[in-house]
């Protein structure tokens, strides 16, 4: 591949690892290419951090033709740079691109492209505990006119955000609320697609329950009110009577990839792992008769989130008295010690960068 690069003239000063938040830093170089029916995917470019400019009528600014991923970097006790699974993110976004009708990127090039992207940005890999590079890949369509149709011209940006350790005063259970008036998605529609508008339509429940002092709502299925769905912008499993359940990929939920390391990694363990439809009475027995276990949502972010306290209408459960269980404190420890290098990848998950 010929990428061209221009490196900035003006390099930042690198961030204090202790203070580095998530989504705030951003590093020297983001990575462009455009796409036009003509020529396909074309002018391969890593180039200065900066600004976008695009015309008023961009058909991102008035149909939401967008989408992106979330994947991380991670600095190794050796120096070396890693990524965790990288193809799996890729697969999505095409994906994703499939149901925007936004043209596809080859999976290999993708490939190819994150990596030396990554490659030219790694000294700004953070090695303290638990910290990372994060990568965020997105595309936008651009033709510019006005008029709903399939995008012909579009635009991928890839840019990196150094963060800090999600859990800086240790893994916290966190309260969620049941929500019962908004959806996040309904099936036939783009909730197992990762575009912006499933998250600024996730917004006004979210706030109410910031309002109500939770951290995040848990979505019941669109269609009949009635199923489990996801938690916040995360997935979510329950342990149940010793079984692990999480809610089936039906099309409205997100295929998450640390949902599929973790089912892997269970599994692999001997886990009595079940994919199923979860109803909102069922998750309510097993609070009131106290079979529910455990229950954690995962995320690219913060990998597993334990959930500590449950709320729906006027009832409050307390999930494991408000610990973290073992479980989820195991997959917490087995997946993180994969991507920062600690723990023997067995799975052949991590992608290093030379």
């Amino acid at each position: 591949m010929d990428i061209k690069f221009i490196k900035t003239t003006c390099p930042k000063e690198k961030p204090d690892p202790s203070n580095l938040g998530f989504g705030h830093i951003f590093t020297d170089h983001m990575f462009m290419m455009d796409y036009t029916p003509d020529k396909g995917w074309h002018d391969m470019r890593i180039v200065p951090f900066a600004n976008l400019s695009i015309h008023p009528a961009s058909t991102v600014l008035h149909y939401g033709s967008e989408i992106f991923e979330g994947l991380k970097a991670y600095r190794r006790a050796d120096g070396k740079v890693q990524l965790f699974r990288p193809l799996e993110n890729i697969r999505r976004m095409n994906n994703s691109a499939e149901r925007l009708c936004l043209p596809q990127i080859p999976e290999d090039m993708a490939f190819e492209i994150l990596k030396e992207y990554v490659k030219c940005e790694q000294d700004w890999t953070p090695s303290a505990e638990g910290t990372s590079l994060y990568l965020r890949p997105f595309m936008f369509g651009n033709d510019e006119s006005l008029g709903v149709h399939t995008v012909h011209h579009a635009t991928y940006v890839i840019i990196a955000s150094p963060s800090g350790s999600y859990y800086k005063e240790g893994i916290n259970p966190v309260k969620i609320m049941i929500e019962d008036e908004d959806v996040r998605a309904v099936r036939g529609g783009t909730g197992y697609a990762k575009c912006g508008g499933n998250y600024a339509a996730s917004n006004r429940a979210g706030e109410r329950a910031e309002k109500k002092g939770y951290s995040q709502v848990l979505w019941l299925d669109g269609v009949e009110r009635k199923y489990i769905e996801e938690v916040g912008a995360m997935n979510v499993m329950f342990k149940i009577a010793g079984e692990i359940v999480t809610p089936k990929l039906t099309g409205s939920i997100l295929p998450g990839i640390t949902r599929k390391s973790c089912i892997e990694v269970l599994k692999s363990e001997g886990y009595n792992v079940n994919e199923r439809l979860l109803s909102l009475e069922e998750l309510e027995k097993a609070m009131e008769d106290g079979t529910l276990e455990e229950a954690w949502g995962c995320g690219t972010a913060a990998v597993v989130s334990p959930i500590g306290e449950l709320s729906y209408k006027d009832q409050v459960f307390t999930v494991n008295g408000g610990k973290i269980g073992e479980v989820t404190h195991h997959l917490y420890d087995t997946l993180t010690g994969i991507q920062w290098g600690k723990t023997e990848d067995k799975f052949g998950w991590t992608v290093q960068i030379d």
